[in-house]
């Protein structure tokens, strides 16, 4: 009798603990989507992708905030809404190490329809945060066409392409960006940023 009662016990405690985890996951989904300004239509699928990736058992051993953080990207990939790595990790209670490791799981084990994003996607978002004016951003969209047409959006980071068509547009006119502000805004590194530029400039 002992025994049946400790093994009720021990369910009873492993079903909390994966409701806690649950309720935690969403917790973090919610927060992020609110810091992002994502819609509900986003927070509400990747509340159902982190529950999807726990039912899987993926989440063992793993960073709970790295889900959450996986979940939320994954489901922003597949809706082709251009948010990068960094703008999720800049929310995020994960590490960057953590939110790739979780994303690349899910990625792996739920088989995700993570199309690719067009760099065009990003152009608005980050000449606001550089503050670029109007006529930069339009010679950038150009250039992400002429970017396209030479192939060079193939197998490249979308975001890393939109920032060097951005910095390539406002060298253009004379304006000063630096190579590291338009590789920060876009999460990625200033080598990463002049392979586009030097290809464009060619």
């Amino acid at each position: 009798m002992f025994a049946r009662l400790r093994r009720q016990h021990n369910r009873a405690r492993i079903s909390s603990r994966a409701e806690r985890n649950r309720v935690y996951g969403f917790t973090e989904v919610r927060r992020m989507v609110g810091a992002l300004g994502l819609p509900d239509s986003i927070r509400d699928r990747a509340c159902v992708l982190f529950e999807s990736a726990q039912n899987e058992d993926l989440l063992r051993g793993r960073s709970l905030e790295g889900f959450a953080a996986a979940a939320v990207y994954a489901v922003c990939r597949t809706d082709a809404l251009s948010r990068t790595l960094a703008e999720i990790g800049a929310v995020a209670k994960a590490t960057r190490d953590e939110l790739t490791a979780a994303y690349d799981a899910l990625n792996r084990e739920l088989g995700l329809p993570t199309g690719p994003i067009d760099p065009e996607e990003y152009l608005a978002r980050f000449a606001n945060q550089l503050e670029l004016p109007n006529g930069i951003e339009r010679r950038a969209r150009a250039l992400v066409e002429k970017s396209h047409e030479l192939g060079l959006t193939n197998g490249r980071n979308p975001s890393g392409v939109a920032a060097a068509c951005l910095y390539t547009a406002a060298t253009e006119h004379d304006h000063a960006l630096t190579q590291q502000s338009a590789a920060d805004v876009a999460g990625v590194t200033s080598v990463t940023l002049r392979t586009t530029y030097y290809d464009l400039r060619e």
